[in-house]
């Protein structure tokens, strides 16, 4: 087995470092991401080898950031989710090759499986004891599944009203959970200030260049999925932007290892209303990120201040793409309409993008002979509270068929009875 991560390279002034637990560039503050050698990858790397691998997300080891020769992964089975072809949807809103990228049915129901298992690898064979994250909720979810597999320690830092399913679904697992009374934000800044003091391994603050390169296995796995061509237009929901930006990244990479043929894919991204930091930078022509309080039942993506956003702008415009911030009723008709056209129940930051494809598709903005492929990050169990009051169609009868007709209006139930 090989590794071909070679160092962390600042995304803003090109300065390197060795591979290790830091995300901070020493001479300019920016942000680190991995390097690879491209070219010893597409040397070796076939189609044929990725076919043989596991059905998850590690079948694309090789364009991962292994930081041991050695390393066995973390893997709870993540990955290889279903492109499913979504032509009923697809008629409803006028468009002819749509697909939906089912992230919700990970093994703890959302696409952050992805990034932790990548990050729990790296800090598995870093030797940390304790795996840990700032939260809003799906993170937290799977930072304890994977600590429980890796037999590792968790600690998870929420806000205090987080959704009371996520809750559950972290505590299950044993992590020691720290509810901060406060926003996503206030949270990410105490988790930022443990981990310089405490030395533990958060997965989304000192492991971030390893975590965040977990989600490019969702543009793999789409790729691999139309035969190793990639869409005309992919849809995806932005919180701190960095799931956008790798979904980009990893189309580039298949092309520049020789996987598939280059092509310039539309990239969109879909905030809340109630928390649009991106979107609103996007609609005021600037790269500048003015952070907001978040106000919406979307709390997965509630970020105000997004690290990436900047990075999600360039992508979004680049690719003359688009950035949709949809309202809470919107987002609530969103997740309907996923349900009733596809039989995919999304949580709120799906039903998100789904308002976001409505949007752009009833507009014109997405040509209809597009191939269009729409990313679902997590499962409606983790939110159905957003749908208190937004479903009539409970019909309560006693045990009798007559009371059943009388309420389906199936029979004219006033009629006489046939005698015979």
């Amino acid at each position: 087995m090989s590794t071909f991560a070679r160092e962390l390279v600042c995304r803003v002034c090109g300065a390197t470092q060795p591979l290790g637990p830091t995300y901070v560039c020493e001479e300019c503050f920016g942000p680190l991401e991995v390097r690879y050698d491209y070219e010893a990858i597409s040397s070796q790397l076939r189609r044929e080898e990725i076919a043989k691998g596991p059905l998850s997300l590690w079948r694309y080891r090789d364009l991962l950031p292994l930081v041991r020769e050695d390393s066995q992964p973390v893997d709870i089975g993540t990955g290889m989710t279903p492109l499913i072809r979504a032509d009923r949807l697809a008629t409803r809103l006028g468009l002819r090759h749509l697909y939906i990228k089912n992230d919700a049915v990970n093994p703890s129901y959302s696409f952050k499986d992805r990034a932790v298992s990548v990050a729990t690898t790296a800090a598995h064979d870093m030797g940390f004891d304790t795996l840990a994250c700032a939260s809003t909720g799906n993170l937290a979810n799977s930072v304890a599944a994977h600590a429980a597999r890796a037999g590792m320690r968790a600690v998870v830092f929420i806000p205090a009203n987080l959704e009371a399913n996520k809750i559950v679904a972290s505590g299950v697992y044993g992590p020691t959970i720290v509810a901060v009374d406060g926003t996503y934000d206030d949270v990410n800044r105490l988790a930022t200030l443990v981990a310089e003091e405490y030395g533990w391994a958060f997965v989304n603050v000192n492991l971030r260049p390893f975590y965040a390169e977990g989600a490019k296995t969702l543009a793999y796995e789409v790729a691999e999925a139309l035969g190793w061509q990639a869409p005309d237009h992919i849809i995806a929901p932005m919180a701190s932007g960095a799931l956008l930006c790798k979904i980009a990244k990893g189309f580039r990479e298949l092309a520049k290892v020789g996987l598939m043929e280059s092509k310039r894919v539309r990239i969109s991204g879909a905030q809340a209303r109630g928390c649009s930091p991106i979107v609103t930078a996007l609609e005021q022509g600037t790269d500048q990120i003015v952070p907001q309080t978040p106000n919406t039942i979307a709390k997965s993506l509630a970020i105000g201040t997004p690290a990436d956003g900047p990075f999600a702008i360039h992508e979004i415009r680049s690719s003359n793409g688009h950035g949709v911030a949809v309202s809470d009723q919107e987002i609530v008709e969103g997740v309907k309409l996923l349900a009733e056209t596809e039989g995919i129940f999304t949580e709120t930051a799906g039903g998100v993008t789904v308002a976001a494809l409505k949007r752009l598709a009833e507009s014109g903005a997405i040509p209809p002979d597009e191939v269009v492929v729409v990313y679902i990050t997590g499962n409606g169990l983790k939110t159905p509270d957003a749908l208190d009051g937004h479903l009539n169609n409970l019909v309560t009868v006693g045990p009798s068929l007559l009371e059943l007709e009388r309420a389906l209006g199936t029979r004219h139930y006033d009629a006489e009875p046939v005698t015979v």
